[in-house]
């Protein structure tokens, strides 16, 4: 029998063993931080608001592999990356998508990425320009950001945004000008709506690959900052500053050396001081394969998906931005506002049940080391998307995070160190005063695990036909929606004492009658 922390656990091999030692109480497990209430986001790209060239999906079985296209899409600037052009996605029509999106519980919705560096919002109900104006790369219309504001008042979010930071939104000295920011909350506050927070830049450490001016260093974020902070200040007092936004560090994701890269530690320290609300960062363990020629060493193979080595990259890179986050923002928040399974789009194999492991793995992680908000990238827009953008299908990996955003709570417990295959998270039951939810994962492809704690539960449990599949099944019965996006009832099955978890599955267990003192 191993002993993890509070709970007793025993790795099957085939055979269910009895319990040997008394089943661990849900209701004496220890709160270790707590995180938001809308823990769980997501991210919806400018470029699907305006339409452009994003990472093409990778072909089906039977398709021609597209041509590479060079030169860079929406500011970013990489040689020999394949993009696809896609029209703008609709928001306001799509009832399959919102009543998607509704499911994942009310959270924050942020809209940036790349595109949003250089977007120029077309402030009228005129026509807008044919090409976009000089230093600017694409066009925003009032009719396409009107139906971003009702789809986040649809689905209960919260906006969170990034600004137009390239050469057009910047003065002849190179200061960035605030005036398409005002413009862009003024009009969200005229249709009703709240940008709740707000990153100046999408990825400022990165230079000119995303957008930004050439010969963009330190000095020059700490002048912009300065100038967010006033625009704040007057004309948005209630909108969080969140920052810096960076991405590529903690040594998994390494840009091209010509870039010229700024550290986070140099955005944070030059004068004036830049200061936030809330700490950012992007966490991607790796690239895809589309853009293996940043880092030869990149990109991982689909047979390590569930490899502890390729899920702890979460847990160091936490570990290296909350350093930063002490040190620049101490006393704030954290949130990572990009996370996937790769960057620049995923790996075929991001689309997969394979992946849904990590993401309910790094949830788990994140919660424990006191990330507060994680923004997946993306709701519906290429391989690492929750929704298949051409079919609007969940993938597996949605089916997870609805049952996340159902039941996992904000107070994080202690379930107790990961040993081996089976990994456990904790938190209070959403909605239950003193009520315990646990998720176990089990990372064993060839073996079911063990699992025995005190008390009556509901499970929820996930699995697939192969670890490649595109479809689930909860409790042995395969999920599908209704034409119109509407979910199935998600009812779980009554549970108690030793548990045998099906070799590779994802299980929720709740338990209401924990009484769990941590658990208001």
């Amino acid at each position: 029998m191993l002993m993890l922390g509070s709970l007793s656990l025993l790795a099957m091999t085939g055979v269910m063993l009895g319990a040997a030692t008394p089943p661990a109480d849900p209701g004496r497990f220890a709160q270790v931080a707590k995180v938001d209430d809308q823990y769980q986001a997501y991210n919806v790209e400018m470029v699907e608001v305006v339409g452009g060239r994003f990472w093409a999906p990778y072909p089906k079985p039977g398709e021609a592999r597209p041509q590479a296209a060079g030169g860079g899409s929406g500011g970013v600037d990489i040689a020999a990356v394949m993009f696809r052009k896609r029209e703008p996605i609709d928001l306001t029509g799509d009832t399959r998508l919102r009543n998607l999106a509704r499911a994942l519980g009310p959270t924050y919705v942020r809209v940036s990425g790349g595109w949003a560096n250089a977007v120029y919002f077309h402030d009228s109900d005129t026509p807008p320009p044919a090409t976009p104006p000089k230093g600017y790369q694409s066009v925003l219309t009032r009719a396409q950001w009107a139906g971003v504001v009702d789809f986040v008042k649809t689905v209960g979010g919260k906006l969170v945004v990034s600004f137009p930071v390239s050469d057009g939104a910047r003065d002849a000295s190179g200061l960035w000008d605030p005036d398409q920011a005002r413009r862009l909350n003024a009009y969200t506050k005229k249709l009703g709506g709240h940008i709740y927070a707000a990153e100046l830049i999408n990825e400022p450490n990165a230079g000119s690959m995303v957008g930004l001016p050439k010969g963009y260093d330190a000095a020059a974020f700490a002048r912009d900052m300065a100038v967010f902070r006033a625009f704040r200040d007057a004309d948005a007092p209630q909108m969080k500053l969140v920052g810096p936004g960076s991405t590529g560090e903690a040594g998994f994701v390494i840009m091209p050396r010509n870039i010229g890269v700024v550290p986070t530690d140099a955005l944070m320290s030059a004068e004036p001081r830049p200061r936030v609300d809330i700490f950012s960062y992007h966490f991607y363990g790796t690239v895809s394969k589309r853009c293996a020629a940043m880092d030869k060493s990149a990109g991982i193979s689909p047979d390590r998906a569930l490899d502890e080595d390729w899920l702890a990259r979460a847990d160091s890179t936490a570990t290296y931005y909350k350093g930063r986050q002490l040190r620049f923002a101490p006393g704030t928040d954290i949130w990572i506002t990009e996370t996937a399974q790769a960057a620049c789009g995923g790996d075929a194999w991001a689309a997969t049940w394979r992946d849904s492991f990590r993401y309910v793995d790094q949830l788990g992680r994140q919660a424990k080391q006191g990330v507060t908000v994680v923004f997946h990238n993306t709701l519906a827009a290429s391989d690492y998307a929750l929704i298949d953008e051409a079919t609007m299908m969940p993938r597996p990996s949605y089916w997870a995070a609805v049952l996340w955003a159902r039941l996992m709570g904000n107070v994080v417990l202690d379930a107790g160190r990961n040993e081996g295959k089976l990994h456990l998270y904790s938190q209070c039951l959403r909605g239950t005063p003193g009520g315990v939810a646990l998720v176990a994962i089990n990372l064993d492809t060839a073996n079911p695990a063990s699992l025995s704690l005190a008390g009556k539960a509901t499970r929820y449990t996930l699995t697939a036909d192969n670890l490649d599949a595109g479809s689930v099944k909860l409790n042995g019965r395969t999920l599908a929606v209704r034409q119109d996006g509407v979910l199935p009832n998600l009812k779980g099955d009554a549970a108690r004492g030793l548990q045998s978890l099906p070799a590779a599955s994802i299980s929720y267990l709740t338990y209401p009658d924990a009484r769990n003192p941590a658990c208001p």
